[in-house]
């Protein structure tokens, strides 16, 4: 059975023909108690060889009965739960599969399940369809059903581990049980839960243990305990639990345990010989990489991050009206953010970065390299300094790269493995993970890369090491800066000259920032050239404020009467000011000031004032100057006189989603009367009420409807917009300091 997430399903234990608990310790006495409290209609029974528990049950009001022969209490209920030691459950089974009737459902909480189902196998001949196996991950240091706390499981996850031929009914009756007690729910094979329990939980165990028992046995032991910090006993506060539980676990997940140590002592000899070795660098990648690991493992449990995006849905209010006045300086550009990791940690010394975007997809890219051995300080305020390893000194990382919700670090991240020695997955959100990566790897193919893609050509990307790569000649098939830069990065790694035309200009970016690290792209009309094995030297990269962040308050500020507002340190290179060039020629009243060059990129001041747009047909030079910025443009057209109308702009079908559609679709509810054709759209401008929107999980879509309310009727709701935290984490709040007002909902898992 795949890993499978099945924490959406709401019901709760509603039979009340009574459940039976055998071991009242602190986890079958939580669970106890969390039905108690969640008021579970029918009768609790609890059977534990200690009478003194069975009478602390009843006197704690946990049981209704209770006592040491489980077969006194069977009869009378229809779910068991065996809260035993692991080494115990096989022969309570054997018992109990003897007494069981007809429609009993039993389950466990074992943190062991290898183990237990060996255990059974070897009792019973097989695993029984009503027997579903689980472990809850909660926990405390004290034991005994005296400990028992009716809000353990709350918000904590449960695995089950149910077999191929396991009963669904039973299935569904074990999740119910557990979702009474407020938990959340997670199928894992066997295997991979003693994997991951192995490495998460009971390696921790032993290594509190072993360093409480080493430090205990010092003749200065007592100096050692009596001036320990705060990290001293949050790290050793579990060698407080139960040791027979702990030697039982030990002994039945032996060689998942074993596994997981031997990669934790590799993991420390690799930091002994930095320490023994002086090197700092070293030091400073495993102390980054764990230290992001943290910071992720916070978010994680707060379902903050990226890489948990897709079990939360955040929704943002927009109320209908607003100002837009001040001055403000939008995030860095994401685009220069990416490039400007990629190629410092692929240079020769250190590059500092100033102005770095702090958005997830940017912090994708960063923590990918740190995966592959490169030492990265920060992001701390913008700033991040790379410890560069040179083009050919990343490492194997241990697991696929987690892209995010990233398409440019997936196309990019495709073109610079390609020229690696070692093997890599690429792989994303779910979004990610439907968008098409056949254009970057149909001419990767063509240069001698060995690319594997997902069904459709779509992630994860499987990139194999050590081949040998030829320039090529490519003429791309549409314009996408994104494949070109892909194409230029693998240029470095391969034989000759690469050449790439475009049918129309692009972003260039790319060839900017690897002619300022050092290795020159050459322009031609049409066609950027570069050739490979040269090299990188580190340096300073001063990010400019991004363009297609600021794109929505250029428009915001366009449609808004009185509005006053200038946006400071806006890159304004030439094959990014599409945005601009459009809303001019549609009438807006933008400003550049200030211009001025900074790391080899052009930017600016941008003052935009209110004026009255009015539509047009959008150059087509214009449309990939501007494809990122396009949602945002529609909802200018949609408050601008007569209609404008966009072709040849097939790109926005395969962004984060179809962008056409699905602001068409937004619009068409707001009541917004538009065409859509196959490469573009027709908009009539005009007067629009508020209403729903769905953002489909495309940043750029929820913060485009989000300008949209400042003109609309009534308010707008937006959907599913955690992806702004992409490109854009800041966006309700400094959209709150223009005057625009924005509720930010976050709904949970």
């Amino acid at each position: 059975m795949s890993e499978q997430d099945i924490s959406n399903t709401p019901s709760v234990l509603s039979d009340e023909s009574g459940i039976l608990v055998i071991g009242l310790g602190l986890i079958g006495g939580s669970l106890l108690a969390a039905l108690r409290d969640a008021g579970y209609a029918g009768r609790r029974y609890g059977v534990d060889l200690n009478p003194h528990e069975v009478t602390l049950g009843r006197r704690m009001g946990l049981i209704d009965d209770g006592g040491s022969d489980l077969a006194a209490f069977l009869p009378h209920v229809s779910l068991v739960v065996l809260a035993v030691p692991v080494m115990a459950i096989a022969p309570v089974m054997a018992q109990l599969s003897q007494l069981r009737r007809h429609g009993q459902v039993m389950t466990d909480v074992g943190s062991t399940k290898s183990a237990i189902r060996d255990q059974i196998r070897s009792a019973l001949g097989r695993v029984p369809s009503w027997l579903v196996l689980g472990h809850p991950i909660a926990g405390a240091e004290k034991s005994g059903v005296e400990a028992a706390n009716p809000t353990l499981y709350q918000h904590h996850r449960v695995i089950l581990t149910p077999e191929t031929d396991t009963d669904p009914q039973a299935l569904q009756r074990v999740e119910s049980l557990w979702y009474t007690c407020g938990a959340h729910i997670e199928c894992l094979t066997v295997e991979r839960h003693d994997e991951v329990l192995a490495r998460t939980s009971h390696l921790p165990h032993l290594l509190a243990f072993s360093l409480v028992d080493t430090l205990a046995r010092q003749d200065d032991r007592l100096d050692i305990f009596r001036y320990a910090a705060g990290g001293f006993r949050d790290f050793t506060r579990i060698a407080g639990s139960d040791p027979v539980m702990w030697r039982d676990i030990y002994l039945a997940n032996r060689d998942a345990v074993l596994e997981a140590l031997s990669e934790f002592e590799a993991g420390v000899s690799e930091l002994r010989t930095a320490v023994a070795g002086g090197d700092g660098d070293a030091m400073l990648g495993i102390f980054s990489r764990a230290s992001h690991a943290r910071h992720y493992f916070d978010r994680l449990l707060s379902q903050k991050s990226y890489q948990v995006m897709e079990t939360r849905n955040v929704v943002y209010r927009a109320s209908a009206g607003g100002q837009v006045r001040g001055n403000i300086r939008v995030p860095g550009d994401k685009s220069m953010s990416h490039r400007s990791i990629m190629l410092g940690a692929l240079a020769e010394g250190v590059t500092t970065v100033e102005g770095f975007l702090e958005g997830e997809d940017s912090l994708a890219t960063l923590q990918a390299f740190r995966e592959m051995g490169v030492a990265i300080e920060g992001p701390q305020a913008g700033r991040v300094v790379i410890h560069g390893v040179g083009l050919h000194g990343l490492k194997q990382p241990k697991g696929p790269l987690y892209l995010g919700n990233s398409g440019t670090s997936m196309r990019l991240f495709a073109g610079l493995m390609a020229g690696q020695n070692f093997d890599v997955t690429l792989t994303g959100d779910a979004s990610l993970n439907r968008r098409p990566m056949g254009r970057v790897a149909d001419p990767l193919r063509l240069m001698g890369a060995v690319i594997d893609t997902g069904e459709g050509g779509r992630p994860p990307l499987s990139v194999r090491g050590g081949q040998k790569l030829a320039g090529i000649d490519y003429d791309l098939p549409m314009a996408s800066a994104q494949v070109k830069s892909c194409l230029l990065l693998a240029g470095m790694y391969a034989e000759g000259d690469t050449r790439v035309r475009e049918p129309a200009p692009t972003r260039d970016h790319t060839e900017r920032m690897l002619t300022a690290f050092g290795y020159p792209v050459n322009r031609t009309e049409d066609v950027a050239h570069i050739q490979g094995g040269g090299g990188l030297k580190g340096g300073f990269v001063d990010v400019p404020a991004d363009i297609s962040s600021a794109a929505f308050f250029l428009v915001a500020a366009s449609i808004t009467p009185g509005a006053n507002l200038t946006l400071q340190h806006v890159g304004i290179n030439p094959t990014r000011i599409g945005v601009i060039n459009i809303l001019r020629e549609m009438g807006a009243d933008i400003e550049l000031l200030n211009e001025r060059e900074v790391s080899g990129e052009p930017v600016a001041d941008l003052r935009v004032r209110h004026a009255e747009l009015h539509g047009i047909d959008i150059p087509v030079d214009q449309v990939p100057l501007a494809i990122d910025e396009f949602p945002v443009l529609f909802i200018a057209a949609a408050n601008a006189r007569g209609t404008t109308r966009l072709r040849d702009a097939l790109e926005l079908r395969v962004k984060e989603s179809d962008r056409i559609k699905a602001m068409a679709d937004g619009l068409e509810v707001l009541g917004v009367i538009n065409t859509v054709v196959e490469d573009g759209i027709d908009i009539v401008g005009g007067r629009y009420q508020g209403g729903e929107v769905e953002s489909l999980g495309d940043h750029r879509i929820a913060m485009a409807f989000a300008v949209a309310a400042l003109r609309a009727e009534g308010d707008i709701t937006i959907r599913d917009c955690a992806n702004v935290a992409t490109s854009f984490p800041n966006f309700p709040a400094l959209a709150g300091e223009v005057g625009m007002q924005i509720e930010v909902v976050s709904e949970g898992a």
